[in-house]
């Protein structure tokens, strides 16, 4: 099979909405990004995700629940919906796409219990579009006992084939993870920690804002050392890769004491000195570090990683790409790979045994 034309959606812990992607790719060296969206949820969306997830996180194993499967109903058609505004932004018809790469919503992720749980309707999607959907990424790389995540590392691979190795791509979403790529296409990757997301939460409880935007609020606070010292005294940090975090691993209690901009200033710096952990576990330091996701338009943490990492983090622009699309972008890709049967998971990048195929394929 050549390229194709693949779709690739994703909607983070983060909360703030869907990303979409539209890519020409083989699945292998070939990548053309055409387009890309990003539609952000309301208030009302938000609150249903985020109560599906806090039902989710006291479940032993994912079962019936009558919140998650309106969240879950409601998260297909939003998606579905996405799907259709960007393919008539792109003026491309359903019938020239391949595929769509459907990552769903992380309603709770316990690789510890041997499950993960991304909610999502592929075969829902499938039929409403009439275009081959590709979900649940994870649930394979779990059950043979891998850590489910991260999975963005096969992309990053691609994205960086010409730059020298070895290179390291640090992915800040709700949580931040990091691939690092060397020689002969050595792949190394894990969660480095909490990245938007304890921010956000502070953020929307002091402020009432949904992020810091620019990293503006945090900039006219202090670092609480003292406060941060014992966040990062964490035994997680210092354990070896493979490893994943879910979103709800680390919360608010340790920075409650703090004025609101001296504890969005200590949660940056704690997203930015995790990270600097993380690295000193990577089999050699990295001749680039480059950032994608939402965190890279925090300047605040941009320059605290630079200083903490001691290498300039470089907004993933700087290849020539978009950071906002990447996420997306490599669900499309790992779409692709699903249908020629390549491995979207590696034993250096969430532990599995042996290169690991994933993915559920939804015929329309």
């Amino acid at each position: 099979m050549g390229s194709m034309l693949a779709v690739g959606l994703m909607s983070g812990t983060s909360l703030d909405g869907i990303d979409a992607a539209l890519i020409e790719t083989d699945g292998q060296a070939l990548v053309r990004p055409i387009a890309f969206r990003s539609d952000a949820y309301d208030d009302a969306t938000r609150a249903l995700l985020a109560q599906a997830a806090r039902i989710a996180l006291g479940m032993e194993r994912p079962g019936a629940d009558a919140t998650i499967r309106a969240a879950e109903a409601m998260l297909t058609h939003l998606h579905v919906a996405a799907v259709e505004r960007l393919l008539a932004q792109a003026g491309v018809a359903a019938a020239d796409i391949g595929v769509v790469g459907f990552h769903g919503q992380t309603i709770a992720h316990r690789p510890d219990r041997g499950w993960t749980w991304q909610i999502g309707d592929g075969a829902g999607m499938a039929t409403a579009l009439g275009i081959m959907v590709v979900d649940q990424f994870r649930i394979a790389d779990v059950a043979a006992g891998g850590q489910g995540a991260p999975l963005i590392p096969v992309y990053h691979r691609a994205l960086t084939e010409r730059l020298p190795r070895p290179v390291a791509v640090l992915n800040l979403g709700g949580v931040g993870n990091v691939s690092w790529i060397g020689e002969g296409d050595a792949i190394v990757a894990f969660d480095t920690g909490p990245a938007n997301a304890l921010i956000d939460d502070w953020m929307a409880e002091r402020t009432g804002a949904r992020f810091d935007a620019g990293g503006a609020f945090a900039a006219t606070g202090t670092v609480d050392r003292t406060v941060l010292a014992r966040m990062l005294d964490n035994s997680w940090f210092d354990a070896p890769p493979p490893k994943s975090l879910d979103r709800a691993d680390f919360g608010l209690e340790p920075v409650r004491g703090l004025a609101p901009a001296d504890g969005a200033a200590t949660l940056t710096a704690f997203t930015a000195e995790s990270v600097a952990r993380g690295l000193k576990l990577l089999p050699e330091p990295a001749k680039r570090l480059i950032v994608a996701g939402g965190g890279r338009h925090n300047a605040t943490l941009m320059a605290m990683l630079s200083r903490a990492c001691g290498v300039e983090a470089e907004p993933i622009e700087a290849l020539g790409w978009d950071g906002d699309a990447t996420e997306a972008q490599g669900f499309a890709y790992m779409a692709v790979r699903t249908l020629e049967g390549l491995p979207i998971s590696f034993p250096g990048t969430t532990g599995v045994a042996t290169p690991l195929a994933g993915g559920n394929i939804h015929r329309p």
